[in-house]
């Protein structure tokens, strides 16, 4: 791990220095495990008391903090700065270029000399691995796929043919794009496959978590957006577009032909319907079920899927119906009562509810 001081890390981020400049930065770690030397951060009151009780030389805050005790670095956002700090203490690991003697490399492929291809990869007829690539142990990139500069692809990533990678794209183990997208018609009562015969696009900067699937088109492209960020064990169906800077956290479904728009968030294991249109900045919360489509800027929630403020009315009211319950029949008995031509009497417990 690298020494610096906090001015060359304020340098690096942004930051301004209060305190001692040269005070030298050995490690980052949270407050409660930070020693002698270390950077800790505090994104709030809470966390800055105990980044000032702790044993930490420097703390990355926010601007509306200050204290004499140790060395600040003051950033606009210390969430942000902290995202940037890191990479300077924990810097990827750089694999050499070459070609590892296991890899199969077709005779009409063509791979970057700065590239790395690691141990027992196989690199497809007429495909391209640009400048920087790293294509970890067992990757299998297909006939015809394009691989962009700076991306890097870990072990056992499956690409099928023409998938098309951008950029500085980082796919994580065991995620498979390019397969066969879920076609089917029924045909004299048996299930007649539909040949899946488009292709995926990953554009730049696009994260892809680990077990994540992404079905080639039938026709056409399955499209991910610039900067979109995938979570681990996500299904995207054929025909789907997503657009920039879209978040899918893990367990997501999207069905073919749906289109989502940009910055939009998609919670754990929620679940979009085929041919949907999901508008810009739309949020969908975990375990939503979404049939329709939704217009941008709205947040939506449940199952079936509605505007948030539908969806908590209507969870709101379905707590109230044990105590509704119990009026009803309460009620009902002096209705009853006042039929028989007598004042209620004592009347015997209630039943129970359940709920």
């Amino acid at each position: 791990m690298p020494s610096l001081t906090a001015r060359q890390i304020a340098d690096a981020i942004g930051a301004v220095v209060v305190g001692n400049p040269d005070q030298v930065v050995t490690g980052f770690a949270p407050a409660d495990s930070a020693r002698p030397g270390d950077l800790t951060f505090a994104e709030n009151e809470a966390y800055f008391a105990r980044a000032m009780a702790s044993h930490a030389s420097a703390v990355l805050v926010a601007c509306d903090f200050d204290a004499q005790a140790k060395t600040l670095l003051k950033v606009a956002n210390a969430r942000v700065a902290f995202a940037r700090v890191l990479p300077l203490f924990f810097p990827e690991p750089s694999l050499a270029p070459g070609i590892h003697p296991t890899a199969v490399v077709a005779a009409t492929a063509v791979v970057d000399a700065s590239a790395h291809v690691g141990p027992h990869c196989v690199v497809g007829e007429r495909s391209r691995v640009g400048p920087g690539v790293v294509l970890m142990a067992h990757v299998f990139v297909g006939d015809d796929c394009v691989v962009g500069e700076g991306t890097r692809l870990h072990p056992h990533v499956t690409l099928y043919a023409r998938t098309h990678v951008g950029r500085r794209v980082r796919i994580h183990a065991g995620a498979v794009v390019g397969s066969d997208g879920f076609g089917y018609v029924l045909d004299g009562g048996e299930h007649r496959k539909v040949p899946q015969v488009g292709q995926v696009l990953v554009h730049d900067d696009v994260e892809i978590g680990a077990n994540t699937t992404i079905d080639r088109a039938a026709l056409g492209a399955t499209v991910i957006g610039r900067g979109t960020k995938i979570d681990n064990l996500v299904q995207v169906a054929h025909n789907v577009v997503i657009g920039e800077h879209s978040i899918l956290v893990a367990q997501v479904g999207v069905a073919g032909s749906t289109r989502l728009g940009n910055y939009v968030t998609v919670a754990g294991q929620a679940g979009i319907a085929g041919h949907l249109r999901i508008g810009d900045r739309v949020t969908l919360a975990a375990q939503s079920g979404v049939m329709h489509h939704i217009p941008e800027g709205q947040k939506w929630m449940g199952s079936p899927a509605q505007p948030d403020r539908v969806t908590k009315r209507q969870l709101l009211a379905v707590e109230r119906l044990p105590e509704l319950l119990r009026r009803v029949q309460d009620l009902e008995r002096e209705v009853a009562s006042l039929r028989a031509g007598s004042a209620p009497a004592a009347l015997p417990p209630n039943p129970p509810v359940e709920g």
